[in-house]
């Protein structure tokens, strides 16, 4: 079996919905994906927040948050249900980037054919 992909995406709602309704919306989808074999690895309720741009007349919106892995099947639908649900303002899903960190090169002095290390550019040559 091949490893399914992680996905987040974040869900704006409409202001008028109440808390226990975005957290039954939310449920909803967890099920979905639960369902067709995949796991939810988080979620959040981030609450009420002003927006940037006015969405239709909305100035403000409910937000939640998901991080799940599933079938790239199931997230066409999941998305389609989204799109179809007039509670929904916006929707946006993406595949988060496992980021591994950079090894950490380190210079390395520079010494003549002699043996003596190079000077600096701020070191002046000694005058003899």
């Amino acid at each position: 079996m091949t490893a399914m992909p992680t996905y987040e995406s974040i869900l704006v709602f409409k202001p008028v919905l109440s808390d226990a309704e975005v957290t039954e919306f939310v449920k909803k989808s967890q099920e979905a994906v639960v369902q067709d074999g995949g796991t939810v690895d988080a979620h959040e309720i981030w609450g009420r927040r002003k927006l940037t741009h006015p969405i239709g007349k909305n100035h403000e919106a409910l937000y939640a948050y998901l991080r799940f892995k599933a079938a790239p099947g199931l997230l066409k639908r999941l998305e389609r249900d989204w799109t179809l649900a007039e509670n929904v303002l916006r929707h946006m899903t993406s595949r988060p980037v496992e980021r591994r960190p950079r090894p950490v090169k380190t210079k390395a002095s520079k010494s003549l054919p002699t043996g003596r290390p190079a000077l600096d550019a701020r070191q002046e040559a000694p005058t003899a």
